[in-house]
């Protein structure tokens, strides 16, 4: 994959200051505004959610002719995962792409349905989900906590590393996994009999390779740009679960925009979200390729047995979240997708 930095020169505007959803105006300022969208994000530089945020960024100056500037901040540069959630909140930044393990924290539980292990088989049953009215009622649940929810974005699906072989889930016994703070993966991890260690993303490499922890559950794009390659020696293809991503906004902030350039960040946003979730699935694979290439990792595909031992063991993780997540949101789910209880 070839990496693109990060556009890092300003503008020639004066400088319009943003807190809680007032524009701040200093004394310097011109006749033309310039509304800052400070946009903060923990993926790193070159992979497809980072591109997607800077072709958001390119769109959105072009086509307000600068009315609007995004200022972008990848990479955990600005924020940690666990700060940034709050940070929207209070206005210090006005747009995130967090993962949707991200908001269980906030009191909005249902997000961690995503979490729960082989719910979906592909990608197409991930999008049947999100794009329908399920995707829509999620994100209604957003607005009390003064969040407006615009767009997901596809990360891929979870396996399984560690520095030593995983072969069936017997092997995860004893291993200390660095987990998001999501409470389902927190009991997916406790019923394979691991121990979940619930740490910020930026912290994992470095947790991985002082061995703070054994081992780490995560997409291809996110296991290369992460160089988790470097410090596992053993990663295992089960696929087991969904990794996707939210695109935010702070919802007092957004109502606050006049409605022309509301619907400038609209097309911008379908058009970046349309590159991120089509650039995804092909980079991942390309990731899959270039980690082998790197003779780092033993990569393992488990057998049709051992998959089966794997889906065994962790289906009734979705019963024993029902009670958080919501029963009558799991059965919905289930009917969308046209499987059985």
């Amino acid at each position: 994959m070839k990496s693109k930095h990060v556009s890092c020169f300003l503008m020639q505007f004066t400088w319009v200051g943003f807190f809680t959803g007032l524009f701040v105006i200093t004394p310097a300022q011109s006749a033309t505004t310039s509304i800052v969208i400070k946009f903060s994000h923990v993926a790193a530089i070159g992979t497809p959610k980072s591109r997607a945020v800077e072709r958001f960024k390119q769109l959105v100056e072009t086509s307000t002719e600068g009315a609007v500037r995004v200022d972008v901040y990848p990479n955990s540069t600005l924020y940690k995962d666990k700060e940034e959630l709050e940070a929207l909140q209070m206005g210090a930044v006005q747009m995130l792409a967090p993962t949707l393990s991200k908001f269980g924290s906030l009191g909005i539980k249902e997000f961690e349905l995503f979490d729960l292990p082989f719910l979906f088989a592909d990608h197409a049953a991930v999008g049947h989900v999100l794009e329908g009215p399920i995707g829509k009622q999620l994100f209604a649940g957003l607005e009390s906590k003064g969040i407006k929810g615009l767009a997901y974005w596809d990360n891929g699906f979870k396996m399984m590393s560690a520095n030593k072989p995983i072969h069936v889930p017997a092997d995860m016994r004893g291993l200390k996994i660095r987990i998001q703070g999501s409470k389902v993966i927190d009991e997916q991890m406790r019923t394979l009999g691991a121990n979940p260690q619930v740490m910020s993303f930026s912290e994992m490499t470095q947790a991985l390779q002082s061995g703070v922890v054994d081992g780490a559950e995560n997409p291809p794009l996110n296991f290369y740009s992460q160089k988790v390659y470097e410090v596992q020696k053993h990663l295992t293809l089960t696929n087991h679960g969904y990794m996707g991503f939210a695109v935010i906004v702070n919802k007092k902030f957004w109502e606050g925009l006049p409605p022309d350039i509301r619907k400038k960040l609209d097309v911008a946003l379908a058009d970046a979200t349309r590159f991120n979730n089509s650039n995804s699935q092909r980079e991942s694979a390309e990731a899959m390729d270039a980690i082998r290439k790197t003779g780092m990792t033993t990569i393992y595909k488990p057998t049709n047995q051992e998959m089966d031992q794997w889906r065994q063991v962790l289906l009734p993780v979705h019963k024993k979240m029902e009670d958080r997540i919501g029963k009558g949101l799991l059965d919905a789910v289930y009917k969308d997708l046209g499987q059985k209880r």
